[in-house]
């Protein structure tokens, strides 16, 4: 009897959503309408670098890369978001459950991992230009691309395994806008204690990967303000600036979700800093990578338009 109690939960009702009569098409629609920007606008640049031979660089290589990689990573959770916001019954299933998990932090893991290489990108091609092309070869791009989404993908693994093992006896509500490891932990009957080592062990990942690329981006600027010529430092900033703001966006959201240790939130703040890193920070990225990118407008315009582009040299 006792086991038939332990494996009673098979579902999970997330209570983070407004109901439909109180207001939930109102949320429906902008999150329809950045889902539909953050897919098309990734997509856009994905297939302008890969399309475009001017492009074919290390920088825009991993760009292109991270910008397929933020296709899944929100795929992961808004469309189960938009379910919850037109349905009555906004419930999820073990499996599901899972599945979302593991899917939405292992690409966050992968993005986490790309930026690092990128970083790393950006410190050669800043801090040793002459051997860059010598350094950052086409083979090891590759290899850095690979490595990433393989350690990205398995890292996450025997967590998501060990999860699946334990009891779920007691309340199935889980308190947030999608499946995440603490709501999820907090459901389980076993010690509390295993959260607390799992919040550890997420805070100092985020922490050492933060770290890294900081240092990287604090040893370019100083090498930039280094530069004698204002138009040098000017060219060797506009290279990077994007990717520091992408980084800010992407690892600020996190932090602030992930590196709270006993600080609480209200239920509104949480579903809001949930909604800044599975949502917000993908829909920003494309603009950014795009905005002051002459380049990347420049494929952009000759993916849309490729009539238009081949036509003005024969006027």
């Amino acid at each position: 009897m006792e086991g038939a109690n332990l494996s009673a939960v098979m579902e999970f009702v997330f209570t983070g959503f407004p109901q439909l009569q109180d207001g939930g098409l109102l949320y429906f629609f902008p999150l329809l309408f950045i889902y539909a920007f953050v897919v098309v606008g990734n997509l856009l640049i994905f297939f302008a670098v890969r399309m475009d031979a001017r492009l074919h660089n290390p920088m825009y290589n991993f760009i292109s890369t991270f910008s397929f990689l933020e296709v899944w990573y929100t795929t992961a959770t808004i469309p189960k978001m938009l379910s919850n916001l037109i349905s009555e019954k906004k419930t999820i299933s073990m499996t599901g459950c899972l599945l979302q998990m593991y899917f939405f932090h292992s690409l966050g893991n992968t993005e986490g991992a790309l930026l690092t290489v990128m970083a790393i990108d950006r410190y050669v091609a800043i801090c040793n230009p002459l051997r860059y092309l010598t350094i950052m070869t086409p083979r090891l791009c590759a290899q850095l691309s690979a490595g990433s989404c393989i350690f990205g993908l398995l890292i996450l693994l025997p967590e998501i395994v060990w999860i699946s093992t334990l009891p779920f006896c007691g309340p199935n509500q889980i308190h947030q806008i999608f499946c995440d490891f603490t709501p999820l932990l907090r459901l389980a009957c076993t010690d509390a204690s295993v959260i607390l080592v799992q919040d550890v062990i997420h805070a100092l990942a985020i922490l050492i990967t933060g770290l890294i690329i900081s240092l990287s981006y604090i040893r370019i600027v100083t090498v930039i303000l280094g530069i004698p010529s204002a138009e040098g430092r000017k060219k060797a900033f506009s290279t990077c600036a994007a990717h520091i703001a992408v980084f800010l966006l992407f690892f600020g959201s996190v932090a602030l979700m992930y590196l709270r240790f006993s600080a609480t939130y209200t239920p509104f703040w949480d579903a809001a800093i949930a909604l800044t890193f599975s949502v917000l920070s993908p829909f920003f990225n494309p603009i950014i990578y795009s905005l002051r990118n002459k380049d990347m407008k420049d494929a952009i315009k000759k993916l849309l338009c490729p009539q238009k582009v081949f036509n003005v040299p024969g006027r």
